[in-house]
């Protein structure tokens, strides 16, 4: 999964879609200005690639909500975590909406998928997480997760949870560092763990693993670590869904060399598919390096994070449930 620099398409960018290992894109802010610019952009897009092309973002709200004018404003996950210790009934329905809302108007401009739900528990302590999860009870969060979830579902979206086995407890940020977690494995299934396991027997459809190392159970990040993704996440939990790399650009992935050596890495361990984000000729160097080999379970497994409902704008804003639901989050937002 790549990304373009642009709000429209380059000859170079339609140039790196059409290539045999590029499966997906992924759009940032840079790339959004309005809501039919960005259908355009998508659109152009498939007009480059078949219909199995994936077009992702992260659009979770709050700080990390890449599509903004024109669009509901989302809040934190947080906001739902503290409506819940007041009324956790009244939580469990607005996260439904917030779930159904984000996936609602990511797909009327031809994004197949937000990667969402942050299922990172709230330690108090990381840099990065903090407000993107919904707190620091893990039976809270794997509810709300479950909930969220429900609510992209019935929108015809999948839902990736992030960052596997969890990246709250740990105050560095994997973007710039190279994050440790000395905790136990019994410790982190007993609780950062819990919210994954848990909203995997609703059907999970995907994880992104964190470049976090956990040295008590392998010295190399989840996202690169047979033990985390083959014999904990498969085999343990018995997982089938997609399992994402995390951006392969962030410094917690650069134990693994260049950018080539870094998507083999993470495709050994057990990635369905990798992110290479934010360096075109990081790109180019797996593009380079990296032998085309079909992989049928992998593909299989994309082939589930397709958007099932790709409605028109128009007609999602005269939809009830739409103004249902931005009434909801509006409530949230104050």
């Amino acid at each position: 999964m790549v990304d373009v620099q642009c709000l429209v398409l380059t000859e170079q960018d339609k140039d790196i879609l059409r290539h045999p290992l590029v499966g997906g894109l992924i759009l940032f802010a840079r790339n959004y200005e309005n809501a039919q610019q960005v259908a355009e952009l998508t659109k152009s897009i498939r007009e480059v690639r078949a219909d199995d092309f994936l077009i992702a973002v992260d659009q979770e709200g709050g700080r990390v909500q890449r599509f903004r004018e024109e669009f509901s404003s989302l809040p934190p996950l947080k906001t739902l975590g503290d409506l819940y210790s007041k009324n956790s009934e009244l939580a469990g329905l607005f996260a439904f909406q917030h779930g159904w809302l984000m996936a609602t108007e990511v797909q009327s401009v031809g994004v197949d998928f937000s990667f969402a739900p942050v299922l990172d528990i709230d330690c108090g302590i990381s840099d990065v997480i903090g407000d993107r999860s919904f707190g620091g009870d893990p039976d809270v969060v794997s509810e709300l997760g479950k909930h969220y979830i429900s609510g992209m579902r019935q929108a015809g979206m999948a839902a990736t949870g992030k960052h596997f086995p969890g990246h709250g407890a740990i105050k560095e940020d994997s973007h710039i560092a190279c994050p440790v977690d000395d905790r136990s494995l019994d410790q982190l299934l007993n609780n950062d763990i819990k919210p994954f396991s848990d909203t995997m027997r609703d059907g999970l459809d995907a994880v992104m693993p964190s470049h976090v190392i956990y040295p008590e159970i392998d010295e190399r990040p989840a996202g690169f670590s047979t033990v985390w993704i083959q014999d904990i996440l498969r085999a343990r939990l018995g997982f089938d869904g997609v399992v994402f790399s995390d951006d392969l650009g962030m410094e917690g992935a650069s134990f693994a060399g260049a950018y080539a050596d870094r998507a083999k890495a993470a495709l050994r361990a057990g990635c369905d598919m990798v992110l290479a984000c934010n360096n075109r000729s990081g790109v180019e160097n797996i593009l380079d390096n990296l032998a085309v080999a079909e992989n049928t379970v992998s593909q299989n497994r994309l082939q589930r994070m397709k958007a099932k409902n790709l409605y028109q704008r128009e007609v999602m804003q005269e939809n009830v449930h739409w103004r249902e639901a931005v009434k909801t989050i509006q409530q949230l937002t104050g």
